[in-house]
C-alpha cells in the first residue's frame, strides 16, 4: 500500500509491470537489455481511491488513459530497469497527489466602485484619443 495521504493510497496489487527495450542512452546494452518500464495503473477499477480523487486523476492522465481506464506510464529516461521503475512509480504517486488536491471554488464577486470608475475613466481617455485622430467633418 502507498500511501498519498490520509484519505488516499495506491493498493500495489492495480500496478502492472511490463519491460520492453528502451531507445537513448545505454550503448549496446540499448539492443540486449528491456530497460523501459510501462506502468499501468487501473484508475477506474482502483477501490483505495475516493470516487471524488478518482474522477480527477483521470481527467489529469489525459493522453496517458486508455478507453478502460488505465493509465499508463513509460519510463525510459535511465539506463538500469531499477531506476526507471522508480521513476514510473514517482510520476504516478505525484499525478495522484495532484489529484487529491481539492480544487478552491471561486466565489463570485462584485467589482468595486473604484474599479468601475477606472475602467470608464480609461475607456473615455481612449475614446477622446481616437476621436482627435479623425479628420474635420469638412475634409474629405
Amino acid at each position: 500500500m502507498i500511501r498519498i495521504d490520509h484519505r488516499t493510497s495506491i493498493d500495489e496489487g492495480d500496478l502492472r509491470e511490463s519491460f520492453i527495450r528502451a531507445s537513448g542512452p545505454g550503448g549496446q546494452n540499448v539492443n540486449k537489455v528491456s530497460t523501459a518500464v510501462e506502468l499501468r495503473y487501473d484508475a477506474r477499477g482502483a477501490a483505495t481511491l475516493p470516487e471524488d480523487v478518482r474522477e480527477r486523476l483521470m481527467k489529469l492522465a489525459g493522453s496517458r488513459l486508455t478507453q478502460d481506464g488505465v493509465i499508463v506510464i513509460l519510463a525510459q529516461r535511465f539506463r538500469t530497469q531499477e531506476r526507471n521503475r522508480a521513476d514510473a512509480l514517482e510520476r504516478l504517486v505525484a499525478m495522484v497527489r495532484q489529484a487529491a488536491i481539492r480544487p478552491i471554488k471561486r466565489i463570485a464577486t462584485r467589482p468595486t466602485l473604484g474599479s468601475k470608475t477606472r475602467r470608464l475613466d480609461s475607456k473615455k481617455i481612449a475614446s477622446t484619443t481616437k476621436s482627435l485622430r479623425r479628420k474635420p467633418p469638412g475634409e474629405a
